[in-house]
């Protein structure tokens, strides 16, 4: 190990010149899609049936469902999609909440899987010291699923409680790693089976080709997007019915959100934040367009909450209810469209997060003796909103801007290349070749990255490609990392930090902020790659 960091880092940072280095989302490349994403998908798609399947197998009528527009509609302005996070020791409930006496017996809460007991201190309204089990709870880390805690009951007159939608229907999990999108649209025959749209330097794209491709990039469920397109536009099962539907058809009335990978990028952007929201407490109540407030149900999954906050942002409080009624709203039409009721496909892959879950080894992403910079702290896995997933990294260079790097990315761990798209590589660590399990890593930004097709197993340490601007958007080179575990993002600075190289990631006040720590030293984040940003893999690093 250098004996003087610093010393060293004087030495070579004349030729670290770096210019903002942020990054966003990325643009799909239909032709790769259907290679990558749909080989052997055909043979399980399930097709909707003209009646509800529940477990008893008990036919029930189809209900009606009308989307007629609401007058909220009118206005292009959503309300902030950003949750402030919340300090459990000074929380108080909503004011719409009723505060029930002390007398108030205990709930018993089993905890579900993602749950942390700051998260849940914030959602009951509670301290996390009054929060009692039977077995031991980590102050930090992951609770055990279906482990018992007995709650004070603070709460009343919240949202209702019930289970809309499985977390495993919300984010792209096991249960949906056979479902061919672009069969089943086809069969169908609707709206969306012909739709077709221009993106620019990717040509035309279909409309399912864009929606798998959306699903894909956010890991976002292409189930709950195909039913919120049906429910919105009636553009699944039949044709819109005006001219709203046809330009809007996910319900967010915007000139900027126009089209359909507009509005799918805006809908996933909003269930990201609901359903991240609530896994890390900062989100707990929901604003609605006339000013009201209500608490959420402190008991909901974090799939149901990510429904209940996407309706919303679009809807007053009575359409808003109507939407999350099990019977005729939303939760109804995607049971008719996708075979029944989701819990039974869910019981099968859930819960998503096991006891003791913990990330594998990983090494800092460049080689050593190398002196990257450090300029991205925790934010968005692929979008802004939602899962503050990703850490980014810029290699030195003697040019700016988007010039694309001659020094390598590497694989911070060991895995099989299973999607590879324009400037993204994704390594499926436990090398089933299936994405929506077990530990996965996103790259994104990468060019020259054809040594490595779909199909080959890299090593830990294995060369992936050159740091660019290549994939989304970015206004300098740089290297975009994230995480996640059978579907879903893992915070860079949650339950399971992300640790690479040593190196342990924090966040910041705002998304792109942060630092990394080892032992005694600090790296704060910078996107301008100043000298205080930079990191260097040394030659006694893993």
């Amino acid at each position: 190990m250098y004996k003087n960091r610093y010393l060293y880092l004087l030495f070579i940072s004349f030729v670290i010149t770096l210019l903002t280095a942020v990054c966003s989302s990325g643009y799909i490349t239909p032709g790769s899609l259907t290679a990558t994403a749909n080989a052997a998908m055909i043979a399980d798609t399930p097709l909707p049936t003209a009646f509800f399947i529940f477990p008893t197998g008990t036919p029930t009528p189809t209900p009606t469902f009308t989307t007629t527009p609401d007058p909220a509609l009118s206005s292009p302005t959503p309300r902030s999609s950003t949750p402030t996070p919340t300090d459990s020791s000074a929380l108080t409930p909503s004011p719409t909440a009723t505060i029930l006496d002390a007398s108030a017996p205990p709930i018993l809460y089993y905890a579900q899987a993602g749950d942390t007991l700051p998260a849940i201190s914030r959602r009951f309204g509670v301290n996390q010291t009054e929060i009692l089990s039977p077995e031991e709870i980590p102050a930090n880390g992951l609770i055990d699923p279906d482990q018992l805690l007995m709650i004070p009951q603070r709460l009343a007159n919240t949202t209702p409680a019930d289970q809309i939608m499985p977390d495993s229907e919300i984010v792209f999990s096991a249960s949906a790693s056979n479902f061919d999108v672009i069969t089943y649209v086809n069969t169908l025959g609707g709206y969306l089976s012909t739709y077709r749209e221009y993106l620019g330097g990717d040509g035309w794209a279909s409309g399912a080709e864009i929606l798998l491709g959306v699903a894909s990039d956010n890991s976002i469920n292409p189930r709950v997007l195909l039913s919120l397109l049906e429910y919105q536009g009636h553009w699944v099962l039949g044709q819109p019915q005006n001219l709203s539907e046809t330009d809007y058809p996910l319900g967010f009335v915007d000139l900027n959100e126009r089209g359909l990978r507009n509005q799918l990028i805006w809908a996933v952007n909003q269930l990201s934040t609901g359903y991240y929201g609530w896994r890390a407490g900062t989100l707990i109540e929901l604003n609605f367009i006339d000013g009201s407030t209500t608490r959420l149900a402190p008991d909901l999954n974090a799939g149901s909450v990510a429904v209940q906050y996407f309706f919303n942002q679009i809807y007053s409080r009575e359409r808003w209810a109507q939407s999350i009624d099990q019977e005729i709203g939303f939760a109804a039409i995607h049971a008719t469209m996708f075979g029944g009721d989701p819990t039974v496909r869910a019981n099968q892959v859930e819960p998503l997060f096991p006891p003791g879950l913990a990330q594998p080894e990983m090494i800092l992403p460049f080689l050593r003796r190398q002196t990257w910079s450090f300029t991205g702290g925790p934010h968005g896995a692929w979008e802004r909103e939602g899962a503050q997933a990703a850490l980014d990294f810029a290699p030195g260079s003697m040019e700016s801007g988007c010039a694309e790097s001659d020094l390598w990315a590497l694989a911070a761990a060991s895995g099989l290349v299973v999607r590879k798209e324009k400037g993204v590589v994704v390594l499926d660590l436990d090398g089933d070749g299936n994405e929506q399990t077990g530990w996965v890593l996103l790259y994104l930004h990468l060019s020259n990255t054809g040594g490595v097709p779909v199909g080959r197993f890299v090593d830990q340490g294995d060369l992936l490609g050159n740091p660019s601007c290549e994939g989304g958007i970015s206004t300098g080179t740089h290297l975009h990392i994230a995480r996640k575990y059978n579907g879903e993002w893992i915070a860079a600075d949650g339950a399971i930090p992300f640790i690479i190289g040593g190196w342990q990631a924090h966040a910041g006040d705002e998304p792109y902020e942060g630092s990394l720590t080892r032992d005694d030293e600090t790296i704060p984040a910078n996107f301008y790659g100043t000298f205080e940003t930079l990191i260097i893999r040394s030659q006694d690093d893993p």
